[in-house]
């Protein structure tokens, strides 16, 4: 098993950290992995991206070019990585941003309100977990139990008042897929 995922989106709508929880839960979980953040000058409001592999295998390189996966959060996004993704590939995209459809059919796409479920949930702030959510509900790469417990670790030290709006957008963007 190998995933090549890039995610992608404004800065500040949590790119990165979409790629250093899948990474973490992958490791948690005996995968290999790598984790390769990418952002402009501007950090907030500029473009962000991170490439992430997991694989069962060793990674020679954590440079992603052809995603299997890709997170897209922004029109931006869709626009630069949509077309590079590999056929067959899965393309997770946020429909609230992203005004133009990608013109491809030898991918898997799905256009989710992935702002309007974060909103649902109760802050913009969790977007990032919608996606995350969606991700594992889509691709099953990483247990939900994993991605959870993380998600406790890290919020319950550092802001316990956001615990329950994220688990809760986790949740949700799973149950996007039934």
């Amino acid at each position: 098993m190998k995933a090549d995922i890039i995610c992608s989106g404004f800065g500040g709508q949590g790119v990165l950290t979409i790629g250093k929880f899948l990474a973490q839960a992958a490791m948690k979980e005996g995968k290999k992995v790598s984790w390769l953040p990418s952002y402009g000058p501007e950090m907030r409001g500029g473009t962000a991206n991170v490439s992430v592999i997991i694989s069962d295998n060793d990674i020679a390189s954590p440079l992603v070019s052809n995603p299997s996966i890709l997170v897209a959060l922004n029109q931006p996004s869709l626009d630069k990585f949509g077309p590079p993704t590999q056929k067959g590939g899965v393309i997770l995209v946020n429909s609230d941003m992203t005004p133009n459809k990608l013109k491809r059919d030898d991918v898997d796409i799905t256009y989710a309100p992935m702002s309007s479920i974060a909103i649902e949930c109760g802050s913009t702030r969790v977007l990032n977990m919608v996606s995350i959510g969606m991700v594992i509900g889509k691709t099953k790469l990483v247990k939900y139990e994993t991605m959870e417990q993380d998600l406790r670790d890290f919020l319950e030290v550092k802001s316990p008042e956001l615990l329950e709006a994220n688990l809760k957008a986790l949740q949700m963007g799973m149950e996007y897929f039934g």
